[in-house]
């Protein structure tokens, strides 16, 4: 057996687990639970392994275990290796809370069996080096994560949710498969790798462009762009378990669709400024919204929304390195997030808040865009004569101005006039580790996906354009928020927060709008 198939092992512990959890649905299956986190911390030792293997032979991709292109085949590159070390470690920390969360319910091995079914859709999606593999762990993840979804069928607002989410990953399959037919009828192969190859030196035709339209597509609807947003912030009726997968892992299958095509969408600069576009003002969007949320579930997963329309943004400036670099950082702080979320309720209740709240007023905003322009732009020097100037295109640069813009805002609240000193002087050590910590987590990615990505092309009039709209719009944004509090006691302040808070009624006009659809199809 070929070491490149090593990386295909790594879904089967959980598979064999999810069999044995099936026989048994019932409350506190016989061995389930532990062989369930037995099986994914086997399946994260695989991704181990796997990533040993890249580091040992350099990227390739296996031979396909079937015949005439249909089958299966692990592309092993640096993509591949860090999806699947995501997944295999956020899989085995959501199989261990599981084990005990959801202790005594009346269908734990059924759900085991979905919970380890879904995360091995998952490993086979990332590390596809075919076009059927990838295609058909797409819709499995979709079908295990509506399982889960209305894993309690009895709660209606589970059920809509589940079918809003059913009508918008049936859309995205649908573009999905066009996809990849055209993209295997005009490159007359269905290995990735090859694909990629031969849209990096030749071009794009008709046909590719096409498909290029469709994998947009298809990312936008998996990673819940605006407006079909609506059912991430409704799925809170399932259990935490799968709030923290989704959220942390099957959400960003957008943003890993286009990473993994990223040659393919390089040649087709029309179709990333449309997902810029989307992708800038969902992440606007559901900022807003998210500072108005009083539930910290339901925060947690606006901030998804602004976050995957961020990812989304970076993907349609060609910056694709950044991109899976925000997968990595966005999945694992977002899986803590939600796996401590009932922690977090009971320490936020413990806070007493001493004197007033520090209001930052104009003058203190002012300071806070000045420090936090100082910063970044001398570590950002700091590490432009360390690594060469070159290497920065003008879309990171902008992506550095909007990163500044969010720096401020929260440097803001320490730099108010009633702010302890405390407050302010770890206000600004933490700025400026972060900043470091961006700078250099962003070398490192370039370095680390060199080979696999390709370079971010020089922008042209389009680029520039859609560079200053994001600039202007998310500075513009930023000072709002952080002057949000001094215009709070205004009627007409009130009034946007009340509409802030039920997302402009965006998702309420598109469940009427699909309600009606429903009906008239019953009927």
């Amino acid at each position: 057996m070929s070491l490149d198939l090593l990386p295909l092992a790594a879904p089967l512990p959980l598979l064999i687990a999810a069999a044995i959890a099936f026989r048994r649905p019932g409350r506190r299956p016989h061995l389930v639970p532990g062989l369930s986190e037995a099986a994914g911390l086997a399946a994260f030792v695989v991704t181990g392994l796997a990533c040993v293997l890249l580091l040992a032979r350099g990227p390739g991709t296996s031979p396909l275990i079937g015949v005439g292109g249909i089958g299966l085949s692990a592309r092993l590159d640096a993509v591949s290796v860090a999806m699947l070390l995501l997944v295999g470690f956020v899989g085995w920390i959501v199989l261990r809370y599981a084990r005990t969360y959801l202790d005594g319910e009346a269908r734990q091995g059924l759900f085991m069996g979905w919970l380890l079914t879904a995360i091995a859709s998952v490993l086979l999606l990332v590390q596809a080096g075919n076009l059927v593999q990838l295609v058909i762990a797409w819709i499995a993840t979709s079908y295990c994560l509506h399982k889960l979804l209305v894993f309690y069928p009895e709660r209606a607002t589970a059920q809509r949710a589940a079918r809003k989410k059913s009508l918008f990953s049936g859309l995205g399959a649908a573009s999905l498969v066009g996809a990849a037919a055209l993209l295997a009828i005009t490159f007359e192969t269905t290995d990735i790798a090859t694909i990629n190859a031969a849209a990096r030196a030749g071009g794009l035709d008709g046909s590719a462009l096409t498909a290029a339209v469709l994998l947009a597509i298809a990312a936008l609807l998996k990673s819940a762009q605006f407006p079909t947003h609506g059912w991430l912030t409704e799925v809170m009726e399932a259990p935490t378990p799968v709030s923290a997968l989704l959220h942390a892992g099957v959400i960003n299958g957008g943003g890993f669709l286009l990473v993994r095509f990223a040659d393919v969408m390089v040649g087709a600069p029309g179709v990333l400024g449309m997902l810029a576009i989307i992708g800038g003002f969902t992440a606007l969007f559901g900022a807003l919204v998210m500072l108005t949320q009083p539930a910290v579930k339901t925060s947690l997963a606006w901030s998804t929304v602004a976050q995957m329309g961020f990812m989304i943004l970076q993907c349609g400036l060609a910056l694709f390195p950044l991109a899976l670099l925000h997968i990595l950082a966005h999945s694992l702080y977002k899986a803590h997030a939600f796996l401590s979320s009932g922690g977090a309720v009971e320490q936020v209740a413990s806070i007493r808040r001493p004197g007033p709240i520090a209001i930052p007023s104009w003058a203190a905003v002012g300071r806070a865009f000045l420090v936090a322009l100082v910063i970044y732009g001398a570590i950002g020097a700091l590490f432009g004569l360390a690594f060469g100037f070159e290497h920065k295109s003008a879309q990171a640069l902008a992506l550095g101005a909007i990163l500044i813009f969010g720096v401020a805002y929260l440097l803001a609240q320490g730099l108010a006039d009633q702010a302890p000193r405390l407050l302010t002087r770890r206000t600004m050590l933490y700025s400026g580790l972060a900043a470091i910590a961006y700078f250099a987590l962003q070398r490192l990615a370039e370095w680390l996906t060199s080979g696999a990505l390709p370079a971010t092309p020089a922008p042209g009039r389009l680029e520039w354009t859609l560079m200053t709209l994001a600039v202007v719009s998310f500075g513009l944004v930023a000072v709002a928020q952080a002057l949000f509090p001094l215009w709070s006691s205004h009627p007409a302040a009130a009034g946007l927060r009340v509409h802030l808070s039920n997302g402009l009624y965006v998702n309420a006009a598109l469940d009427r709008m699909l309600g009606g659809w429903a009906l008239r199809k019953s009927s």
